[in-house]
């Protein structure tokens, strides 16, 4: 008897444990950049606009949590994971095989291709024939980096790396750059609708495994209640018509969510 009373009381003692273990959040702080129009960027008063920052502001309404948004170099997004700075990255964040073995991701935001930027006649395309001898500038940390250094770099084409993603487009139009690469849509529906981009063109997706589209919250390694809350409150905007508003609200009629 007295054995199992002493098992009860262990079995108790790893429950309320585990109870303490688990965290009842209150508030979530998320990592952003916001140097990446129509995702997210600032308003002329500094506060943070787009895509991303209503997707994140409505997820924490739906989970009656308070958000709170930490500003950081797309490079530091995974170090500042690592280091407590956020509990997520709502920062256009590609879900990729090298990122999953050190961060967790929840299901998909969105969905998006990876394109170049050059100016109007200027004869070159997402081919690296035509970008063979060029200059190519891409933001740390990015997806677009990785391609950078294992594709271009080893095709002839120099490459150029950047803090954030407005200090690209700032040697693009100086003339330091030849050409950036970058997310498609932001580069259309960003840089493309700016006075500087208006002798500037898009060009056709870039086809390869190293360039996904997937776009998730990044979380820490894991974290499974926290991707389980974020799971449902993104479904719960599907389910409600609050992430089709949201997306007519900055994209119009096109489709940024692929569904899977």
């Amino acid at each position: 008897m007295k054995k199992a009373l002493l098992t009860l009381s262990a079995l108790a003692l790893c429950m309320a444990a585990g109870s303490a273990l688990a965290k009842d959040y209150k508030e979530l702080r998320f990592g952003v950049d916001p140097s990446y129009a129509p995702f997210e960027s600032k308003a002329a008063d500094g506060s943070l606009v787009g895509f991303d920052i209503d997707l994140g502001n409505a997820i924490c309404a739906e989970l009656k949590v308070k958000c709170k948004w930490v500003e950081s170099d797309f490079d530091g997004m995974i170090p500042g994971l690592k280091a407590n700075k956020f509990d997520g990255v709502i920062s256009s964040m590609t879900v990729t095989p090298a990122r999953e073995k050190v961060i967790d991701f929840s299901n998909e935001l969105f969905s998006g291709p990876t394109s170049f930027v050059f100016k109007k006649g200027s004869g070159l395309t997402e081919e690296t024939a035509s970008l063979k001898g060029k200059t190519v500038g891409y933001e740390q940390g990015t997806i677009q980096e990785a391609y950078a250094k294992a594709v271009l770099d080893k095709a002839g084409v120099k490459t150029q790396a950047y803090q954030n993603q407005d200090q690209v487009y700032s040697d693009l139009i100086s003339g330091r750059l030849d050409a950036s690469i970058q997310d498609m849509l932001q580069a259309e529906l960003g840089f493309l609708k700016s006075p500087q981009g208006a002798d500037y063109e898009v060009s056709k997706p870039v086809d390869d495994p190293l360039l996904p589209s997937k776009t998730a919250v990044g979380i820490s390694k894991g974290n499974k209640e926290l991707k389980a809350l974020l799971d449902k409150g993104i479904k719960a905007l599907h389910d409600d018509g609050t992430y089709a508003t949201i997306q007519k609200k900055h994209f119009g009629d096109l489709n940024l969510y692929s569904g899977k």
